[in-house]
């Protein structure tokens, strides 16, 4: 039985396929298969189904694959001790990002962990919450920056700053006679939003649930649309289309065009999201932990922002 061997039978466990689980792993797919059997023939038992077109994994081979994991991550804090030496901020960290903090943090704290641990580069991956999560525990990334709620299993969390909501509306709209808005009234507007998989949408959609109701007649267009990003909402807005919904730390800072844009809080208690650092149990660079939080509440995150220790 070897490290490979057992890389292999995560990555047919994670992709399903055997195919893609050997490109995953950079080998030919007969290479990967020879190897799954001849470790099956090992251990004497059947680890995946093999059927045309599909592929499952048998209950005793999702045992032995979890523990697959577990070894594979053992080894790798191994080889971190060894390449590091005592000192944790030096070598590769692989850090993932959800896509609505990634553009507005990482520009400032870049800068900064770079300052703190210039021998520590970033390998950086933003998606969504979920994919981020996968590649956390099958040990692809190191330590993510995503919003709470976050539980997994073998997985800390250190919640850093929480932020509140804000509504965003093209200039000459009729709430930029309101000094606050309320959920009611965010309800019955044209309200742009992300697309289902982003944590931000179901964010607002817990404080405002009337607003996931789609209205579609012959005299009015959807009360909710999509968008792939909040800047691309952030641009339809200022054509016009609708309003939206963003997170603080977007628009503090952000050179809004007087002539098109306009930025209102919420009635309190405002909607917030909670920014936490989530990274697996097993990790052994916790100097690093430490570091990106510093950095992160070192940031010009705006007044609104409450900093959490």
């Amino acid at each position: 039985m070897t490290l490979n061997e057992l890389r292999y039978i995560v990555a047919v466990a994670r992709e399903r396929h055997f195919g893609h689980a050997a490109e995953s792993c950079h080998i030919s797919q007969p290479t990967l298969s020879v190897a799954v059997r001849k470790l099956e023939d090992e251990l004497g038992v059947t680890l995946f189904e093999r059927g045309p077109g599909e592929m499952t994994v048998t209950p005793i081979g999702r045992r032995i694959v979890e523990q697959a994991q577990r070894v594979l991550e053992e080894a790798a804090v191994v080889r971190q001790l060894a390449s590091q030496g005592q000192d944790d901020l030096v070598g590769m960290l692989r850090l993932g990002v959800i896509y609505t903090i990634g553009p507005y943090l990482l520009p400032h704290l870049i800068p900064r962990l770079h300052r703190r641990a210039p021998d520590m580069p970033l390998q950086i991956e933003e998606s969504y919450t979920a994919q981020l999560g996968e590649r956390l525990k099958a040990g692809d990334l190191d330590v993510l920056i995503l919003s709470l709620p976050f539980d997994e299993p073998g997985v800390m969390t250190q919640a850093v700053y929480e932020e509140p909501f804000v509504v965003l509306m093209p200039l000459g709209h009729p709430l930029e006679a309101a000094t606050q808005v309320d959920a009611a009234t965010l309800a019955r507007q044209d309200l742009l939003l992300l697309g289902p998989g982003h944590c931000f949408r179901d964010q607002v959609l817990r404080f405002c649930p009337e607003c996931n109701r789609l209205s579609v007649t012959s005299d009015n267009m959807q009360r909710t649309l999509e968008g792939s990003s909040l800047e691309t909402i952030r641009l339809m807005v200022a054509t016009g289309v609708g309003i939206t919904v963003l997170p603080y730390t977007s628009v503090s800072g952000y050179a809004y065009p007087s002539d098109l844009l306009s930025v209102r809080p919420f009635e309190a208690p405002a909607p917030t999201r909670m920014v936490a650092l989530a990274w697996r149990k097993s990790f052994p660079r916790q100097r690093v932990i430490a570091l990106l939080a510093e950095a992160i509440r070192a940031c010009p995150l705006g007044e609104a922002v409450r900093l959490l220790e």
